[in-house]
């Protein structure tokens, strides 16, 4: 069974119990995750970063695209139409997959990880969690890594608030720390 369908048959259930809600189609869901990754420093430095397309291609399973600025800013030394980031978006069941590899394999892979942080909503329900390195991904072979980059995930859900977001992340097996 994939992690969609266990999605579906087990979670949505618990979550309109939880929550109260009488029609399964209001339970929250997940709506995208976006990948994002600033080559900023790269392009100053070595002006390749192939290898952080690649990596972020695998971690992803799609094929990411590279952001270019849309002005110059003199004081960053940034020119227009130089690469600034890559960034991806996924949708569906690659998502849904992605958030399992991400709670069940990547946050274990950490170290001295001790939970999520609860307070990284933005208030509509939305979370970001953010890595200093992409090698705690199954996918990168640390060895083949030339330049250590971080990402930053976003999980965008249509949750109402906060609460709601937090109760549909926990119930996917989000690891958040305990409120002190």
């Amino acid at each position: 069974m994939s992690y969609y369908e266990q999605f579906k048959k087990e979670i949505v259930p618990a979550l309109q119990k939880e929550l109260g809600i009488k029609n399964p189609m209001a339970v929250p869901r997940l709506s995208k995750v976006k990948l994002n990754v600033g080559i900023g420093t790269l392009t100053k430095n070595t002006k390749d970063y192939s290898d952080v397309v690649s990596n972020i291609s695998m971690i992803a399973g799609q094929k990411p695209v590279v952001t270019k600025a849309k002005i110059a800013i003199s004081n960053f030394k940034l020119r227009q139409g130089m690469p600034t980031g890559i960034t991806v978006t996924l949708r569906g069941k690659n998502m849904y997959e992605f958030i399992y590899r991400l709670v069940n394999i990547v946050c274990p892979r950490v170290r001295d990880f001790r939970g999520l942080n609860p307070k990284s909503f933005d208030g509509k329900g939305n979370y970001s969690i953010g890595f200093k390195e992409a090698i705690v991904f199954p996918e990168i072979n640390p060895d083949d890594v030339m330049n250590v980059h971080g990402i930053e995930i976003t999980i965008a859900t249509t949750a109402k608030d906060d609460d709601e977001g937090r109760a549909l992340l926990t119930k996917m097996g989000f690891p958040f720390k305990k409120a002190n």
